[in-house]
């Protein structure tokens, strides 16, 4: 898909971008998907201000001259007829709405909440579009140990190291691309990790961990690194840093041994794994967990409270009042 022309979007959106880069630390793809959905949702306005026909997909208008007192005039009502817009013409799935609704709610945040350009926040108290929020796929604690029996080859120990850093530290995979061996101290049985927005956290090691790092540095290649490889925790068979591809091809290969392919797993619910396991059979409280994960909100970690329907069914049933009749 083609690049936006930030040159011809509204001098507040461009603005918007940067601080999302450069301050929220938000992912280039999520920028990206917020640039397209608010491109659209002023081209959208022009149209209906105009009363011609909504924007057609391919079309790129120039937004450039957009100014505050546009912003100002935008309505929640806009907002829904935009929404439902994108659900009729377009066939936008209730999660891309939900997508497209959040856009919506960050832009106006900024522009009114935290900059003050305009004095009134269409978003509040608006509904985020697509219904309640999808809980997350995760692997069972049985099948995530079939996972990590699955791991052979020449490159064992590292692919078992790598399962176990994500199954049991719930790691981003940038995160665990980015790791450096300076970033593990096994005296002290700490992993230093860098989230979003280059915020770093301090993660406790445990005997697994400690003992899959130890195993694979006995093997790791210290010869012919290149670049930043030197430094690098994982190495590919290549001598550079391990990318993201390497990481996830690998991780599809075994999850495929043990019957997941096609099942819509991926690296990232190795994550969910992590934080439901936690959850479910440590009863590891969801503030802690927020810290673990970097999630910056509670309400982000909190999804995870309510991944196991068998749990709260069990709660019910030792009700002591249960039993009263």
């Amino acid at each position: 898909m083609a690049s936006i022309d930030r040159a011809r979007l509204p001098d507040r959106v461009n603005e918007f971008l940067n601080y999302l880069i450069n301050v929220k630390g938000s992912g280039k793809l999520t920028v990206e998907s917020y640039a397209r959905d608010l491109q659209l949702f002023f081209s959208f306005l022009i149209n209906q201000k105009n009363a011609s026909d909504p924007p057609a997909p391919d079309e790129k208008p120039d937004l450039s001259s957009f100014d505050d007192a546009f912003l100002s005039a935008v309505t929640v009502r806009d907002i829904y007829d935009f929404l439902t817009y994108c659900g009729t013409a377009r066939g936008n799935s209730p999660t891309t709405r939900r997508r497209k609704s959040s856009a919506l709610r960050g832009f106006f945040k900024y522009v009114c909440d935290k900059m003050h350009y305009i004095d009134n926040n269409p978003t509040v108290g608006m509904e985020l579009a697509g219904g309640k929020q999808k809980l997350p796929r995760y692997l069972t604690l049985e099948q995530s140990e079939a996972l990590l029996q699955a791991v052979e080859g020449e490159n064992a120990a590292r692919d078992y190291c790598i399962l176990t850093l994500f199954l049991n530290c719930g790691l981003r995979l940038a995160e665990l691309c980015a790791l450096n061996l300076s970033d593990i101290d096994l005296d002290n049985r700490t992993m230093r990790v860098t989230g979003k927005g280059n915020k770093q956290r301090m993660l406790y090691l445990n005997d697994a961990c400690v003992e899959a790092i130890l195993s694979y540095l006995q093997v790791r290649p210290h010869d012919g690194l290149q670049g930043d490889a030197r430094s690098a925790l994982f190495v590919s068979r290549l001598h550079k840093r391990i990318g993201r591809q390497t990481v996830q091809l690998m991780v599809y290969h075994y999850l495929a041994k043990i019957g997941l392919d096609g099942q819509h797993y991926s690296v990232h619910k190795l994550r969910h794994t992590a934080a439901t396991l936690l959850y479910q059979h440590a009863n590891v409280d969801p503030l802690v967990l927020k810290e673990m994960l970097g999630h910056e909100n509670l309400s982000t970690t909190q999804i995870y409270t309510h991944v196991d329907n068998k749990q709260v069914r069990d709660a019910i049933d030792q009700n002591p009042l249960n039993k009263k009749h």
